[in-house]
């Protein structure tokens, strides 16, 4: 039976400690990141708990790690980016959030204190219930997590306020826009392996919806169905 984890193990010690997480936080705002909310939420998140021990000790650089099955948990600069370009589109109040693409959970992790249900999807089974349980273990109950395909999105839960898609595609699934509130925005990085842009979609004044090109990145592919 899973345990819920205590301050201390949340709180890490040595290269995992609150002190290691603030250096962080701080080179993630120097690089251009400036929405206090997500800053503090990623300050907040233990991102050392979402990968195996042996990769522990480099949990809080800047870097993107393996976490298994040819997947990766994303650079924190690319997890503070993200966030930051949905987060300006959902209301203060309210939100509801999809995430297509779970792999260790900590994207969604950062979610859960920005928005009141994160709605978040993941092929690979065995990183599903990963996940899940590391969920349990912080006690995050505004987490919703189902072992699926991304590509459908989650239409019994729609309209979603946001939408973040965590693997690149040279297009986005019509079935996701399909499933954004009207005010909603989606993020994603878009693009085969020869390079990808994070794009915004979010409606202008007269509310269509437009493709903004933010930065250039580099995700795992988006592969439909499930493992």
């Amino acid at each position: 039976m899973l345990r819920r984890l205590t301050e201390a193990e949340i709180a890490g010690v040595g290269m995992t400690s609150q002190r290691t997480r603030d250096r962080l936080i701080d080179r993630v705002r120097a690089k251009g990141v400036c929405d206090e909310r997500v800053l503090e939420t990623m300050r907040r998140t233990p991102r050392h708990l979402f990968m195996d021990e042996a990769l522990a000790s480099r949990a809080y650089e800047d870097v993107s790690l393996p976490i298994g099955h040819g997947q990766t948990i994303s650079q924190p600069f690319v997890v503070a980016r993200m966030t930051e370009l949905l987060v300006e589109c959902l209301p203060r109040r309210g939100a509801r959030v999809l995430e297509i693409g779970t792999g260790s959970g900590y994207q969604a992790a950062v979610l859960a204190g920005l928005a009141e249900t994160v709605y978040t999807i993941e092929r690979v089974r065995a990183l599903a219930e990963r996940a899940h349980g590391r969920f349990r273990q912080l006690g995050l109950r505004n987490v919703q997590l189902r072992h699926g395909d991304g590509h459908e999105g989650w239409p019994g839960e729609a309209p979603f306020d946001g939408i973040i898609v965590t693997a690149a595609r040279a297009q986005v699934p019509a079935e996701l826009f399909a499933q954004l509130a009207a005010h909603g925005c989606l993020v994603a990085p878009v693009g085969g392996s020869g390079g990808q842009e994070l794009v915004r979609y979010a409606p202008d004044e007269e509310g269509a919806r437009q493709a903004r090109v933010h930065d250039l990145v580099s995700f795992v592919p988006f592969v439909d169905g499930r493992a």
